[in-house]
């Protein structure tokens, strides 16, 4: 039986990463980088804004050493216009509230961010004492060491993680944790190819966890 079921949060738990992309998209045209949408989903999901930082630089970027602050503090602005919970999480989160099985997020986002998103959709309260944030540990996915926090705070023996990028899925694997990567619009070719279970509905989580 699962013990511990660890969510992801941008693009698991709320629909935030077509704003956050926009964002990006928008703020590195101002500094000679155009991009699509579908570009910056492909260049950047699941990443840290340092490494969005970097890759934007090598691509062409002429940004500025202030450029993680502005991006953020853009990206905060959008995310408190609106963002809204993805589809199935509150039945999901309420069947493992009904079930006793304890659950978390863990994210390479920031705390900060994350009490944006999930505040206004009513979920900061259910999370905040279990939030793991790379931004606070020091260290992002692909490593497994937020994964790993997680599952040592709760004393889970047999988590699952539910993911939607390659660096999660990446950090679950080598976590050895059974991952279910959640790629709702298709694409999830990559994801099973890292070793994870696809899903394109949250309502498909229960059966899988035998529950």
């Amino acid at each position: 039986m699962h013990d511990l079921i660890i969510f992801d949060c941008d693009g698991v738990l709320v629909d935030s990463e077509v704003i956050s992309n926009q964002v990006l998209v928008d703020n590195l045209g101002r500094y000679g980088l155009n991009l699509t949408l579908e570009d910056s989903v492909g260049f950047f999901l699941g990443g840290t804004m340092t490494g969005v930082r970097d890759k934007a630089r090598a691509l062409g970027a002429d940004l500025p050493d202030d450029w993680v602050d502005e991006v953020y503090a853009e990206t905060y602005e959008r995310l408190r216009q609106g963002v809204d919970l993805m589809p199935g999480i509150p039945d999901l989160l309420a069947m493992l509230d009904d079930k006793g099985i304890p659950f978390c997020v863990a994210s390479n986002g920031s705390p900060d961010k994350m009490e944006i998103t999930l505040g206004q959709n009513g979920l900061w309260e259910r999370f905040r004492d279990v939030v793991f944030s790379a931004h606070v540990l020091g260290v992002a996915k692909p490593d497994p060491t937020l994964f790993q926090t997680a599952a040592a705070r709760f004393g889970a023996l047999a988590p699952v993680v539910i993911e939607d990028s390659q660096s999660g899925v990446t950090a679950a694997i080598r976590a050895n944790m059974r991952c279910l990567a959640f790629a709702p619009d298709g694409g999830g070719e990559k994801l099973a190819d890292l070793g994870a279970e696809i899903i394109t509905d949250m309502a498909e989580v229960p059966a899988l966890l035998g529950i």
